[in-house]
């Protein structure tokens, strides 16, 4: 009996639990169970909880191994042909282990394999599915992230329940295109009705952070897109109205700033999603350049989508590090690294390549939070000479009491993905720091090494503060002693 007494009582516990929520202190950051949290990883391609063969508690034990605490997942309205992008891509399901939110019909005609779906009915298996993998990440300590959308592809809009011909309503008969407009009433209403299912059905737990679109206007004009997701975004709000917990809702910000898909304003837009570098071909907003247009709406900014691991050119490894290095060390409050090397076959991603590449991230974590983060703001400004113009670096501080920074040699920072540039890099940086003892450390991201060390006595302004000699990127960390 005290057995099942306490239970209950954790049971409760958690169902009221704070859920993540920006940091009272500092709303750039997140807060996470009564203190602040940098939400940081390198997550499988959203399809964990659709594709019924990705086991997911292996997938969940190699982030929690690394220190890593947040994922994200596609819930169904959109996922893919199998091996699109990547060999073993998790979101394109084998037909057999596809699991969706809607109940099959009875009647015969999905694209991919047996019965049509019934938009009018929902399918307790899947969500069994994903409220255990949610409570799973929860023992782990893991955020996630759902995002209920994405901008649909002429190859994947034939898949999706909501395509008039795979499901008994008829719903959904215009192009892949329209899926994000406002311009067919019956198929806004399902979608409508898609977000308020799954948000009451997660609405007990507090590691779930919503999110609203990614790529809204992929292929849809920011004109069209833009209504949609701000309809979206109301539904998404409303529908935790008279529920007992309220989550963070982000949304991703497409095309320029303050136009159609630039929610950021909005008070229900709680989180602000930036994607890859700084622009791509299809204008969605970098890491870097919500950094510097963005910061100033005091709300978290997360880069939650980067290139697809491992179609990058040259040290791929390297190339993810230094863009989850640069962003977080610039107040970023998320970060995830989509990684390819999660499968089917191989959940965990054991490979020597994954090592090192969760191993950095590590290192980015356990580097920031050696730091009262929550303390800083972005700073590159104490640093008044000695890097070159051509070299990317990012800063924080809390004035004459702690600073972090971070220098990297990677070349492509105005486009979507680095292409580092390895060398034997050394520089003379100068510092302008107020009178004080203080104690400087350089360390290897890659390795997390203390590459030197100093402590010095200072009467106030410029310091000198020269690197030890390195291939691609390396951090400073100057504490207040």
């Amino acid at each position: 009996m005290k057995a099942l007494l306490l239970s209950l009582v954790l049971s409760v516990a958690r169902f009221n639990a704070q859920t993540v929520q920006a940091d009272p202190v500092n709303p750039h950051y997140y807060d996470f169970q009564g203190k602040p949290t940098l939400l940081i990883t390198s997550a499988e391609h959203y399809g964990a909880v659709i594709n019924a063969d990705f086991d997911y508690l292996k997938y969940f034990d190699a982030l929690q191994k690394y220190g890593l605490n947040y994922t994200r997942i596609y819930p169904g309205y959109l996922f893919e042909p199998m091996g699109k992008f990547v060999t073993g891509n998790t979101l394109g399901a084998k037909p057999s282990a596809l699991i969706l939110p809607w109940s099959r019909s009875n009647q015969p005609g999905y694209l991919l394999s047996g019965n049509k779906f019934d938009l009018d009915h929902w399918n307790p298996a899947y969500f069994a599915r994903l409220k255990d993998f949610i409570a799973q990440a929860a023992k782990r300590g893991i955020v996630v992230e759902i995002c209920f959308f994405n901008g649909q592809y002429s190859d994947t809009w034939p898949l999706s329940p909501l395509y008039h011909e795979n499901n008994i309503q008829g719903a959904g008969r215009g192009g892949f295109r329209d899926a994000q407009t406002l311009k067919d009433p019956e198929l806004v209403a399902r979608e409508d009705a898609y977000i308020r299912k799954i948000v009451t059905e997660v609405n007990g737990f507090d590691n779930v952070i919503l999110e609203v679109c990614d790529e809204p206007a992929l292929f849809t004009p920011l004109e069209e897109a833009g209504p949609w997701v701000a309809h979206m975004l109301e539904t998404t709000y409303k529908a935790e109205a008279g529920l007992p917990n309220k989550h963070l809702i982000g949304q991703e910000v497409q095309g320029p700033v303050n136009g159609p898909v630039d929610l950021s304003s909005k008070p229900a837009n709680s989180v602000i999603v930036t994607q890859y570098v700084w622009h791509t071909s299809d204008d969605e907003m970098g890491g870097m350049k919500g950094l510097t247009f963005e910061y100033l709406r005091n709300k978290p900014i997360e880069q939650n989508e980067t290139e697809y691991y491992p179609l990058y050119s040259g040290d791929a490894v390297a190339a993810s590090r230094v863009e989850a290095w640069e962003f977080m060390v610039g107040g970023g409050a998320g970060f995830n690294q989509l990684n390819g090397l999660y499968t089917v076959e191989d959940p965990a991603g054991n490979t020597p390549d994954n090592a090192r590449l969760l191993g950095s991230l590590r290192n980015l974590k356990l580097f920031l939070e050696s730091f009262d983060f929550v303390k800083t703001a972005p700073d590159r400004g104490f640093i008044v000479s000695g890097i070159d113009p051509d070299t990317s670096y990012r800063g924080l501080s809390e004035y004459g009491k702690q600073y972090a920074l971070y220098i990297h040699h990677g070349e492509g920072g105005r486009g979507s993905v680095y292409l580092v540039k390895p060398g034997r890099y050394k520089e003379d940086l100068v510092a302008n720091l107020p009178a004080g003892n203080y104690n400087a450390e350089w360390i290897d991201p890659a390795s997390y090494a203390i590459l030197a060390s100093t402590s010095f006595k200072h009467p106030g302004g410029l310091r000198t503060l020269t690197t030890p000699t390195y291939e691609i990127d390396i951090a400073l960390r100057i504490k207040r002693q």
